[in-house]
């Protein structure tokens, strides 16, 4: 087996390559976005390595033929927030073969080690932990945008190597069309008509506004969690850029006390739903495939983050932006599903709210950590 560093276009195409070989025949692998990936590993479109670096191999077996392959990198801002300076794996594809996937961990650790960590995390992304985040141990069906699917075989790779789980990331589904329980209503009824209350849909024609007060109160609302490192401006303007292209706005709601920012929820049609045919690749006709599927609709949503601020977090005010999403989205008769994706195992306020408006389990990922 040989080991090469991804430096050169053709290897960054093997990179790529690689997880269409490994998953060929599995029908619930929905190929991520080859520009995507590639965003993740270029300088000029991933702000992350402003204060971190990055690094990714191929692996081949004695005929060349592509096997496997897994990316590292550290982020300064996060990687000595720990016990031990901690660097993180991640983008790993490997055949069911322990000595190839030991050899991708060792790769990894080898370089990690010689620019003075003592850890790693995976498999997780070099970026925000909306995308490419965490080993999926339970749920094997096909995943929405941004959500990591791999073979149910990898997690023997990473506890035989001597990950072990940090937290369990759960995600939970909830009917489009079923009403939420009475209770969860009549506290949404009630809030809602609290003096100094509001709520709005985001506008993309004020998105910058908008991202300011996405900023301020999830850098207020997450301070709280260990080893948190506040969200930077320039990582919410990408990302709202990003999403441009999917979005509805009317999906997209904030709270507001007295008009200031209290709470918000970030839903997006799963656009999965609108690349599955595509195979990553968003070229003339990927992207005239995309407009079809955009402007035929997607059944499902994804609701990839929410947040209020500490303050205001007993407010029910969740509660008011769950009831605005459901009053629009039902009269449009389009959505079956709603993805609440992914919440923690140590939160334990966002589980609740998740079972309170009637959440069932859909998948659950895993963080995990090798000490060295």
């Amino acid at each position: 087996m040989t080991i090469t560093e991804v430096n050169t276009r053709a290897t960054r195409k093997a990179f790529l390559d690689t997880a269409r070989l490994i998953y060929k025949h599995d029908s619930n692998w929905i190929c991520p976005l080859d520009n995507d990936i590639e965003a993740v590993f270029d300088p000029s479109k991933n702000i992350f390595f402003e204060f971190g670096k990055a690094i990714r191999w191929i692996l081949t077996n004695e005929n060349g033929e592509l096997i496997g392959r897994v990316a590292a990198f550290i982020n300064e801002k996060k990687a000595y927030n720990y016990e031990q300076p901690t660097g993180g794996m991640g983008f790993f594809e490997c055949i069911d073969n322990n000595q190839a996937a030991n050899l991708l961990f060792d790769t990894a650790k080898a370089w990690l080690q010689m620019n003075g960590m003592e850890a790693m995390d995976g498999p997780i992304n070099f970026g925000e932990n909306d995308m490419f985040w965490g080993l999926l141990i339970e749920g094997f069906v096909p995943q929405s945008y941004g959500m990591n699917y791999n073979h149910p075989y990898y997690k023997k790779f990473f506890n035989d190597y001597g990950f072990k789980t940090q937290y369990e990331q759960i995600t939970n589904h909830i009917s489009a069309h079923q009403p939420f329980p009475e209770r969860f209503t009549k506290i949404a009824g009630w809030v809602a008509q609290k003096p100094g209350y509001s709520f709005k849909h985001l506008k993309t024609s004020h998105i910058e506004l908008f991202a300011a007060d996405f900023m301020e109160v999830y850098n207020d609302a997450w301070s709280g969690f260990e080893n948190f490192v506040p969200i930077q401006k320039a990582t919410i303007y990408e990302t709202f850029r990003k999403m441009k292209a999917i979005m509805d706005e009317n999906l997209i709601w904030f709270a507001y006390v007295d008009n200031e920012p209290a709470a918000f929820v970030v839903v997006l049609p799963d656009a999965n739903q609108m690349i599955k045919t595509l195979n990553g690749k968003l070229d003339i006709i990927g992207k005239m495939k995309f407009l079809y599927y955009r402007w035929k609709g997607v059944h499902r949503m994804r609701a990839i983050v929410m947040g209020t601020k500490t303050k205001y977090q007993k407010h029910g005010l969740e509660s008011v932006l769950f009831i605005k999403l459901k009053e629009y989205v039902l009269p449009l008769k389009q959505y079956d599903e709603m993805e609440l994706s992914w919440v923690g195992d140590f939160n334990e306020k966002m589980i609740a709210l998740h079972e309170a408006m009637g959440g069932v389990f859909g998948k659950k990922h895993a963080t995990m950590r090798c000490m060295f």
